[in-house]
């Protein structure tokens, strides 16, 4: 396993989707790298140029971009995740 987190968001304080999406992963026993974007622009700016996206989550497993909450979700819904995360860990 390696000691590197399998998963990254981008998030802030105040987002209800920030913390919907972490609850699920700590439900799954992820670890995770969370970065927040409050009051740093920069870190803003990186996660818009990695995915595209201006809100937050941004939400990347390993090296795969899942997008935001919803898809996460989506992904649970569809059986897919706990593959996904195990890959990536």
């Amino acid at each position: 396993m390696s000691s590197v987190s399998p998963v990254t968001l981008y998030t802030t304080a105040w987002c209800p989707f920030c913390v919907r999406a972490k609850q699920l992963l700590d439900h799954k026993g992820s670890a995770y790298r969370e970065i927040s974007v409050d009051g740093q622009p920069e870190l803003r700016q990186e996660m818009m140029q990695r995915s595209g996206q201006r809100t937050v989550p941004q939400i990347w497993v390993g090296e795969h971009h899942i997008g935001g909450c919803d898809e996460l979700y989506a992904l649970e819904r569809a059986g897919r995740l706990d593959a996904l995360l195990a890959e990536a860990s």
